[in-house]
């Protein structure tokens, strides 16, 4: 798999989402094209395990529309310290397999990529995104206060502000241009929602929870140009490794 690349755009969006001003504005009801949806995506680091070669750990298990025959299926983490945990837990029960295995950065935008270009192969190799199991919980806890608890929330938690009132969503203002962020931490969020109460003590904002999934397909085939506005804000511990690897870029000489 390809290497992380364009983190300094990356961080300078990131930076936006997280230190302009905050707002509220509807998002009116054209779809974007495969490399406006991929653009989006290259902005956040997941984590993949692979061989030294770089092929990813695949496991088979049964196919949902046929018993009998298995998918082909890679797990791709969205946080580091979940990838590095399960490779670990691999070394103790599988040494052999173990010893073999690594954790690799790659864009969420190119796994997208190759799984849209895998459906077109007979028995493609299918992607999975693995969600950080502590914002399942908050997801869950989210879907319960909304009278959704008998529904198990599946997939990777994205989290988004609105304004109960007139259900407009939460936008950061930066340099004239304005972006709806997603998060996939909830407390980061938090602290975005918690500043706007400074600045309107009479807002009803509310946090509500999509699945990563959900998003991306509604980005390929919703029409509505409001949808270039939808930024997706990493992890704390995502931009942490996306500073450290910008600066280790940064110092590496030229080749």
């Amino acid at each position: 798999m390809k290497s992380l690349f364009r983190w300094g755009t990356t961080l300078s969006l990131v930076a936006s989402a997280l230190l302009g001003s905050v707002s509220v504005e509807n998002l009116a009801a054209l779809a974007l094209t495969e490399e406006q949806v991929r653009e989006k995506l290259k902005a956040v680091p997941v984590f993949a395990v692979t061989d030294s070669k770089g092929s990813p750990l695949v496991a088979s298990i049964p196919d949902q529309q046929d018993q009998k025959k298995t998918t082909s299926v890679a797990g791709v983490f969205i946080s580091q310290e979940d990838a590095n945990a399960f490779v670990q837990r691999l070394k103790q029960e599988n040494p052999e397999l173990g010893k073999k295995v690594q954790v690799v950065p790659v864009s969420l935008g190119e796994v997208h990529e190759q799984n849209q270009k895998n459906r077109t192969v007979p028995n493609g190799l299918n992607f999975a995104y693995i969600p950080n199991q502590q914002q399942v919980k908050q997801a869950q806890a989210i879907w319960n206060q909304n009278g959704q608890e008998k529904k198990p929330f599946q997939g990777v938690p994205l989290f988004v502000a609105k304004e109960a009132s007139n259900s407009g969503y939460l936008t950061i203002q930066q340099n004239g241009v304005s972006s709806i962020p997603f998060f996939f931490n909830k407390e980061q969020l938090q602290s975005i929602v918690n500043r706007y109460k400074q600045q309107d003590p009479n807002s009803q904002v509310k946090i509500e929870v999509v699945p990563l999934e959900g998003v991306i397909k509604t980005l390929q085939e919703r029409n509505d140009q409001q949808l270039e506005k939808i930024v997706l804000v990493p992890s704390q511990e995502s931009l942490k490794f996306l500073q450290g690897l910008s600066q280790n870029q940064l110092q590496r000489p030229n080749q």
